[in-house]
Formats: structure tokens, C-alpha cells, sequence
């Protein structure tokens, strides 16, 4: 199988339901809700590699492959990919999978970059290297 096949090995990042709350006049999924929850596992990589605060600057290019429903399981993988002097890159994959059934189905994927912050919100190099066991 190939990766698109077949959620990335390992625990989620993050694993989450998709509420009646979190949907268009559709019914559907906001892809916002979406976004925000790849920006909240990112920030989780992010944190740990910078030991302190991050903040998002920038996100690649997304496309929604598939909708999520409400009541989908939806797991967030989220992956170091590149640390600079202050910032860093972190794919994140997100995937649902509906309440009843076993197989799940990609539904976006994201490089977000996050630069690493003093007190007073001033990018900072990163204190320590990443440790990819970590992420």
C-alpha cells in the first residue's frame, strides 16, 4: 500500500471528533476547523522542539481531498521536517475515519513553519536540537 493508502505509523498527535458545531450550512466539516486543528498539532511539535513559545508564520498550500462528517474521527500526524536557526517546518496529515468503520481516508496535509519566541515576542534561536523521537 502505498502512504496515501495507509495513516502514518505511530500515535496521532492529536485524535478528535468532528462536532455538529463545527460544520457549513451543508453539513459538512468548516475546513477552518480543520486548519485550526493541523495549526494545534504543529504548535504541539513546534513547542517541544523549541522548548518554550512558537508562533505559526506561514502555511503551505492545502487541498481538501475529501469532506469530514460529523462524528468522524479525525487524527492528526504531525512530523518535524526541517529546523533553521529560529524556525521550523512540521507536515502535518489529517485523516478521518468514520465512527462505524475501520479503515480511514486522507483528507489534507500542510507544511506549517513556526519561528520560536522570546517573552516579548521576538523570534529566538531555537535552544535545543530537535529530537525526532519527539515529534
Amino acid at each position: 500500500m502505498s502512504r496515501e493508502d495507509q495513516p502514518p505509523a505511530g500515535s496521532p498527535t492529536i485524535r478528535t471528533i468532528a462536532m455538529p458545531a463545527d460544520t457549513n450550512p451543508s453539513g459538512d466539516i468548516f475546513g477552518g476547523w480543520l486548519m485550526s486543528q493541523m495549526d494545534l498539532a504543529a504548535g504541539s511539535v513546534a513547542s517541544l522542539t523549541s522548548g518554550g513559545r512558537s508562533a505559526t508564520v506561514a502555511v503551505d498550500a492545502m487541498i481538501f481531498h475529501r469532506p469530514v462528517k460529523v462524528g468522524d474521527e479525525v487524527s492528526l500526524y504531525a512530523t518535524l521536517v526541517r529546523q533553521g536557526r529560529t524556525s521550523m517546518t512540521i507536515h502535518v496529515d489529517a485523516w478521518r475515519r468514520a465512527r462505524a468503520q475501520p479503515q480511514s481516508e486522507k483528507v489534507t496535509e500542510a507544511n506549517f513553519t513556526f519561528v520560536a519566541l522570546d517573552e516579548d515576542g521576538r523570534p529566538v534561536p531555537i535552544a535545543k536540537a530537535a529530537d525526532p523521537q519527539r515529534a
